[in-house]
């Protein structure tokens, strides 16, 4: 049984807004948005390492609303 595709006719745009948060792209950590700025954070950096300790070499660097880190 196949269900019909569903119908976007109604939805500005033809795409649902998105409602989830914003992960990092490179390594999937997730960011938080700056107060004031449309860029993203990763979560408590800690002088290059993520909230998990991990290394990362974007968790310094700002972030857009894709997750994909500034050049830089």
């Amino acid at each position: 049984m196949t269900y019909p595709a569903y119908d976007t006719n109604g939805v500005p745009g033809g795409l649902e807004p998105r409602t989830g948060p914003v992960t990092c792209a490179s390594c999937g950590c997730r960011l938080e948005q700056a107060e004031g700025r449309p860029a993203w954070f990763h979560f408590a950096p800690m002088a290059g390492r993520d909230a998990r300790g991990c290394r990362v070499d974007c968790a310094d660097a700002a972030h857009d609303a894709s997750g994909r880190a500034a050049a830089g």
